[in-house]
């Protein structure tokens, strides 16, 4: 009798233990949710981070009183962020003196290109900052052409080396946004009054365009 209870008993004491362990089996309801980002940065290029081409002059027998036209030059913002542009012209003579020279400029700045005739009256507009008895003279557009801006100005850097057309920063033309050109003419005056010393002479320029965020803090590359 007794060692037939304790079977019972023993048989009873495993079950409980078969079914507390089935309870560590069972599945509860849950749920759970998430989120993911990525980030692309954005791209500051002017002309494809390539140097233009087109020389921006290329004049011979040049002498006093004469004005060399330049070609028409194009900065392009192709990147996706719009940028403050500083334009500068970096000019030496082999030997005299700059102070005979004259540097001025007409650019446009545009989405959709200007036609024949803006690019001819900008030329002739170019063409009339010179004729004035002072270096102070900058261009007002009379006829405006639709969609174009325009800036030009006659500078006088006498004897430095380096004239800056533009800071966008201080001069909303040189602001250029995602998609927008400026197309650029410069021309140089030799004064009439440039002696013998200048025969021969070797003069040399460079149009310089640096961009930088329009961010507060952004700096120009140095």
């Amino acid at each position: 009798m007794k060692k037939w209870k304790k079977a019972l008993l023993g048989t009873t004491f495993a079950g409980v233990l078969v079914a507390s362990t089935g309870l560590g089996t069972y599945a509860w309801f849950t749920s759970e949710t998430e989120a993911h980002g990525d980030m692309e940065n954005g791209v500051l290029q002017i002309n494809d981070n390539s140097n233009i081409e087109t020389p921006i002059f290329s004049g011979v027998k040049f002498a006093p009183s004469q004005l060399e036209y330049g070609n028409w030059v194009t900065i392009e913002n192709t990147g996706d962020l719009d940028t403050f542009l500083r334009a500068t012209y970096s000019h030496s003579i082999d030997k005299a003196s700059l102070d005979a020279y004259e540097v001025g400029y007409m650019a446009m700045k545009y989405t959709v290109t200007p036609d024949q005739n803006t690019y001819e009256e900008s030329k002739i507009q170019l063409e009339n900052l010179f004729n004035g008895e002072t270096n102070e003279r900058t261009f007002t557009a009379a006829n405006t052409a639709e969609g174009v801006e325009f800036s030009g100005e006659l500078l006088n850097g006498g004897n430095s080396g380096e004239l800056v057309f533009g800071e966008g920063e201080e001069d909303s033309f040189w602001q250029l946004d995602e998609g927008q050109y400026i197309d650029i003419m410069i021309a140089i005056k030799l004064d009439e009054s440039a002696g013998n010393e200048y025969q021969g002479a070797q003069y040399d320029a460079t149009f310089r365009v640096i961009g930088k965020q329009t961010d507060d803090g952004a700096a120009y590359e140095q």
